[in-house]
């Protein structure tokens, strides 16, 4: 695949500040990447297939690339979650899982942590491919200040919903919402619209995500400063009661890390639907939209939150054998352990654990759920039923624990997660739109259901009597199930999905 020019952005005195016009071009396959030799795929019918092999710039040597298996040879493939599947080409971040490496642009993200870097020169990074000079930052920085302000026809949306709202819905649907408000219809083919939405969306997140968790406790909207840092600004908007917020530079610390710790992971759930709903060359706020939706999903964006639920459950030292033992004959789960792709210690979860032990020192006094942790580790570690299994700490087993004890409760962190991955879902829409190869997203399957098969007598007759049930405003179910006890031409799951499902 193409990879990134090392040309810096070029400063631009137009609304919109630093693209480089010669890198403003998606990531896509060309005959470099391509290697001479092809694969031959022999079926049981004896025939043969020639495949193309690709060679990315790091990762699996082999990458067949079967776009054209349908269409050449009538040949689909069948690979469910898709955990064989390149789905598209990207230059943003790459995982090797069996070595525990994660790198954005090339730079490992626990380098750029600890070379001191915050989240929005990680943005930066993301966004535009280098890390920022001085100049480029600061037009940056400018550039979300001035986008910071939501307007107060979606400040009202919050009134609509109930207290207790949980604040993903809400955080789902007021980013949606952005798209009545904000360049309808917007023009993805222009540049100049397209950095100003991806400005637009990083710099109100913070925003909406803080009012999402004031509606949700019933206290007053809290307006951002554009004197804060993008950390500290989203702190002022949690926090602030009667009191003005005092920034707690530890605090900040330990949030900026975790928002650059989680600011993107490859072709993730969300990511995935945030690149499947863009191809459809819908605007971007309905795909951070969707984005958000996917990373409600338990099996995703929750895990963290499942850790603390099943460290309480354990609670004490003395349960930690018992629940283990539980773990292995299957009556429980190991939460924040084991990953799809990390089949070594996550290095997400090193700085998390180290971050949890610095602030926990700092503040001088114990916490029953980190030493809880700590010690559930320690015995996992030292199994080998864990090692040979190669289940290790994942980013998500230290990550609740931190965000709990500087104040974040536990319903709000997902919209956390969230709030850092957004950056993410937009280097990656950008990437998607700027590639003029994109197709709409279109999956084949494999088909299991009826032959092809001709209407009866029967069924004609069950069409007249669900005319005659939906005439007495009776539910159809209702009525068929009476009808089908007289007749015995029918059983209930014959109508169990047809009547009411989705066509």
């Amino acid at each position: 695949m193409s990879s990134v020019s090392n040309c810096p952005p070029v400063y631009n005195k137009s609304h919109i500040t630093y693209i480089c016009e010669n890198c403003n071009k998606g990531v896509s396959v060309n005959e470099a990447n391509y290697l001479k030799e092809c694969a031959i795929i022999r079926l049981p019918n004896n025939k043969e297939y020639p495949v193309r092999i690709l060679k990315p710039t790091i990762g699996p040597d082999i990458i067949l690339d079967v776009r054209e298996f349908h269409s050449s040879y009538g040949i689909m493939l069948y690979d469910p979650g898709y955990t064989s599947t390149a789905s598209c080409c990207s230059a943003i971040t790459y995982v090797n899982g069996e070595e525990g490496i994660c790198m954005y642009r090339g730079y490992k993200v626990v380098d750029l942590i600890n070379s001191g870097y915050d989240y929005q020169e990680v943005c930066y990074l993301l966004l535009y491919g280098e890390l920022p000079q001085a100049s480029m930052l600061i037009a940056f920085q400018k550039q979300i200040e001035e986008q910071i302000l939501i307007h107060e026809k979606l400040r009202h949306i919050y009134d609509g919903f109930i207290t207790g709202a949980h604040p993903m819905s809400i955080l789902g649907s007021v980013t949606a919402a952005m798209a009545s408000l904000h360049d309808n219809p917007l023009d993805n083919s222009d540049w100049e619209e397209r950095e100003l939405a991806i400005i637009r969306i990083l710099a109100k997140m913070p925003t909406m995500v803080a009012w999402a968790y004031k509606n949700s406790i019933g206290e007053p909207l809290i307006y951002p400063r554009g004197d804060l840092s993008y950390t500290d600004n989203f702190l002022h908007m949690m926090f602030t009661t009667t009191k003005p917020y005092v920034s707690d530079p530890m605090k900040t610390k330990i949030l900026d890390t975790f928002f650059i710790i989680h600011a993107d992971h490859e072709q993730n759930a969300s990511t995935s639907t945030v690149r499947t709903v863009g191809s459809s060359r819908t605007n971007p706020y309905t795909c951070i939209s969707a984005g958000i939706a996917a990373l409600w999903g338990r099996a995703h964006g929750g895990a963290n939150e499942a850790v603390i639920h099943m460290l309480r459950e354990i609670g004490c030292k003395e349960n930690i054998n018992k629940f283990v033992a539980d773990v292995k004959s299957r009556k429980k789960r190991l939460m924040g352990f084991g990953h799809r792709i990390y089949k070594n210690y996550d290095p997400r979860a090193k700085v998390m654990r180290s971050l949890c032990l610095e602030w926990f020192e700092r503040v001088g006094k114990k916490d029953i759920l980190l030493e809880l942790a700590l010690e559930l580790e320690e015995v996992a570690l030292n199994d080998d039923y864990f090692l040979e299994r190669r289940l290790y700490p994942n980013v998500d087993y230290y990550s609740g624990i931190l965000l709990r004890a500087i104040g974040i409760p536990e319903y709000m962190f997902t919209c956390i997660f969230a709030l850092g991955r957004c950056v993410g879902w937009l280097a990656h829409w950008k990437e998607l739109v700027q590639d003029s190869h994109t197709r709409i997203c279109r999956p084949r399957q494999l088909y299991l259901g009826n032959v092809e098969r001709n209407v009866s007598e029967n069924d004609r007759s069950l069409l007249r009597r669900r005319s005659r049930a939906r005439s007495l405003e009776e539910p159809f179910h209702i009525f068929q199930a009476r009808e089908a006890k007289k007749t015995q031409l029918i059983q209930p799951t014959d109508y169990e999905f047809d009547v009411w499902g989705d066509i």
